[in-house]
């Protein structure tokens, strides 16, 4: 099993913009030290106190340039925000500046405020999402190729540069509704499946689905399958936190967790009054009242790995034997709110107490 870390970088009131980038990149060089495989970096918009990384390819290059063997993922490049080919170039430029580091994460993105910033549509995003990811695939291996799609029309065009990653760098998709786990299965990509969107149970069930979907299709989408990963290949996030018992992990985290929460919150209630976003908030109304009243203890049960190192270790063994993942990826300050120092010892301590426990799984 692969051991990763997510950062989303949320930036609170009493927090400056360039202290949390460089505390993020002081961490990932850590991570690489301690010999975590993945750095993964969240593209969000418009709403500080949820992220700042609004750039996460600028940011993977700058941690390039500090770093040798992690590798850098982008969880996820929302593609329906941006031109296909404009982020071919970018993702290649990348995986050059990184000697062939860049995980390539991709996604279509639910965010009423993030459409309503870039004056895009959410209703053609899914059609949008699987043009763009085909028109990225065609540009990173092909000398020259053309598309006539329905959203995008593109001359005979040759695509430079090309990607250091051969045949390109590795895409995985993130599945976070069940529609989006069937096309991947379908057309074999390796997928995030995220306990804050998807929480236990409800992570299960997408990793069946997909699987599940997968096997329905194969083997026509194992031609997809990227050399570096096995079939159905599975990352999963949830937040991390090993300490001296739960209550010392309650103690440093929960205040950050509730800013996190917060944070989703406010950004919900922000932005767009457009009419094509009004039933987006209708289905979201329900997840907004689940923010408002979630408890520590339901964090622990759905969304977390926290506890002394043999609480975390059982915990993973058990995760393992449901999900079947082939990374695990660990949030380890969601809210951003945990001091540098602490983020970094709890680096450490799942690095040398817990890994060596579940790495052969």
């Amino acid at each position: 099993m692969r051991f990763g870390l997510f950062y989303q970088l949320p930036c609170a009131d009493t927090q400056t913009q360039t202290t949390r980038y460089q505390e993020t990149i002081e961490q990932i060089i850590h991570a690489e030290q301690l010999g975590f495989d993945c750095a993964w970096l969240a593209e969000l918009h418009f709403y500080k106190h949820f992220s700042i990384m609004s750039s996460p390819l600028i940011v993977a290059t700058a941690i390039a340039q500090r770093t040798q063997r992690i590798r850098l993922g982008i969880a996820v490049n929302l593609l329906p925000l941006w031109h296909p080919v404009r982020n071919a170039e970018e993702g290649a430029t990348v995986d050059l500046l990184s000697n062939g580091r860049l995980e390539f994460g991709v996604g279509r993105g639910t965010i009423p405020l993030h459409f309503a910033g870039f004056d895009r549509s959410r209703d053609d995003s899914r059609e949008r999402f699987e043009e763009s990811l085909e028109i990225i695939k065609q540009a990173w291996t092909n000398e020259s190729f053309s598309y006539d799609g329905s959203y995008y029309t593109i001359p005979e065009t040759s695509v430079v540069p090309r990607p250091l990653q051969q045949p390109h760098p590795p895409i995985r998709i993130a599945a976070n509704s069940p529609e989006t786990a069937v096309f991947a299965g379908k057309i074999g990509h390796p997928i995030f499946v995220a306990s804050v969107t998807n929480p236990l149970p409800k992570m299960f069930e997408q990793v069946a689905t997909y699987r599940h979907s997968w096997n329905e299709h194969a083997p026509h989408n194992g031609q997809s399958t990227h050399p570096m990963y096995p079939p159905q290949d599975v990352s999963t996030m949830f937040f991390m936190h090993p300490g001296e018992s739960l209550e010392q992990v309650r103690q440093t985290v929960e205040p950050s967790i509730r800013h996190y929460f917060g944070s989703v919150l406010g950004m919900m209630t922000s932005g767009t009054t457009k009419q094509e976003d009004m039933e987006s908030y209708r289905y979201t109304a329900e997840i907004r009242k689940n923010l408002e009243s979630i408890t520590f203890e339901q964090v622990v049960d759905s969304m977390a790995i926290f506890g002394p190192t043999g609480a975390c270790v059982e915990r993973i063994r058990q995760l393992h034997q449901e999900l079947n993942m082939n990374e695990l990826i660990c949030w380890f300050n969601p809210g951003g709110m945990v001091p540098h120092e602490q983020v970094k010892a709890a680096m450490t301590r799942f690095a040398q107490t817990v890994i060596p426990e579940v790495k052969g799984l």
